[in-house]
């Protein structure tokens, strides 16, 4: 089973915005970090979700246990649903990746247990921000 640890990091005016994925298990221990440019910090959290499964479909079409910490993304990818239209694309490109996969999951879990994506992220950010 791969282990995959998300988060988005947002600051400033305008809202720029970094990602941080922290993926182990099955042999592999993957640290991403990617800057995704002016956005809010609710679709950074989809955006580092997309980012994420599509690392992990490179490792296996196994088990893939997501664990985040923004309670709007674990929700909204549970349900399978979100009102706000404006996160609509990015969870349905979630939902086809997630069925990649033999078993998918996703859980919410505290910041204080999300460090590893964390610290990707707002390393990210920090180098990228003007």
């Amino acid at each position: 089973m791969l282990e995959v640890f998300i988060d988005a990091a947002t600051a400033g005016s305008p809202q720029v915005s970094a990602v941080g994925v922290f993926i182990r298990g099955e042999g592999h221990l993957i640290k991403w970090s990617g800057y995704i440019g002016e956005m809010d910090n609710h679709t950074a959290e989809f955006t580092a979700l997309v980012k994420g499964l599509e690392l992990a479909k490179e490792l296996t079409s196994g088990m893939v246990s997501v664990k985040s910490d923004s309670q709007v993304t674990v929700e909204a990818f549970e349900r399978g649903f979100i009102k706000n239209p404006k996160f609509k694309p990015l969870l349905e490109q979630a939902l086809q990746l997630s069925a990649s996969f033999e078993y998918c999951f996703i859980k919410w879990i505290p910041d204080s247990q999300n460090r590893a994506a964390d610290d990707l992220a707002r390393k990210e950010l920090r180098a990228n921000k003007k």
